[in-house]
């Protein structure tokens, strides 16, 4: 689990965050903070969010703890 970066906690939050932001691009990480490949990632993202943050902002979603997108994303298929 990165502590580096802000997590949203729910769909609302993801929302939000999306929603409020109108000068730079938001980059959210969806993935389980336990994966080994979502904790490489967050790594790499927060070496570059200091570099990027008047372009860009990064926040991090827990889809086990926000199931919401896993069904959006299966309705997809």
């Amino acid at each position: 689990m990165s502590y580096l970066l802000p997590h949203l906690h729910s769909g609302w939050a993801v929302d939000q965050a999306i929603l409020g932001e109108e000068e730079r691009a938001v980059v959210i990480r969806f993935g389980h903070d336990w994966d080994e490949t979502c904790m490489q990632m967050d790594e790499v993202l927060a070496s570059v969010a200091e570099t990027i943050k008047n372009f860009a902002v990064i926040y991090l979603v827990d889809i086990t703890e926000i199931p919401d997108f896993n069904t959006m994303k299966q309705q997809q298929n």
